[in-house]
């Protein structure tokens, strides 16, 4: 199984915090069987929040990418066909970060790790 870490999710493996999100999202990420995937939207997302000042990182934002490669997590660029995905007929979220997440699972075949209430009962989070 292939599986996109929501941005929040990303934030917790990185600072060692997984426990936040309870069992279900902990055997998610503990399953060895598992391909993780991060998509370059989130990385976007966190440059954001952090030059606002809605985010402080524990780690230097320009080593990410290399701390993904380090965690074995790959790193899914932004291609026009997730731009591109349609959601009828109407987009679960206006959250344009989390409607970009929710696309490049259903291009990429991938289910969305999320806690996030808005995205958990949606078919291509993992939950379900």
């Amino acid at each position: 199984m292939r599986l996109l870490l929501d941005t929040h999710i990303l934030l917790a493996v990185i600072d060692n915090k997984l426990e936040a999100f309870g069992p279900q999202i902990g055997a998610l990420l503990k399953n060895t069987e598992t391909e993780f995937v991060v998509s370059a939207a989130s990385l976007w997302e966190i440059a954001i929040k952090r030059r606002l000042g809605k985010l402080t990182l524990t780690v230097p934002i320009d080593i990410l990418p290399s701390a993904l490669d380090s965690f074995g997590i790959e790193l899914l660029s932004i291609h026009p066909a997730h731009v591109l995905a349609d959601f009828e007929p109407k987009p679960p979220t206006r959250d344009p970060f989390d409607r970009l997440l929710l696309a490049q699972c259903s291009v990429e075949g991938l289910r969305l790790v999320t806690a996030d209430r808005a995205l958990i009962d949606h078919p291509l989070a993992a939950a379900n």
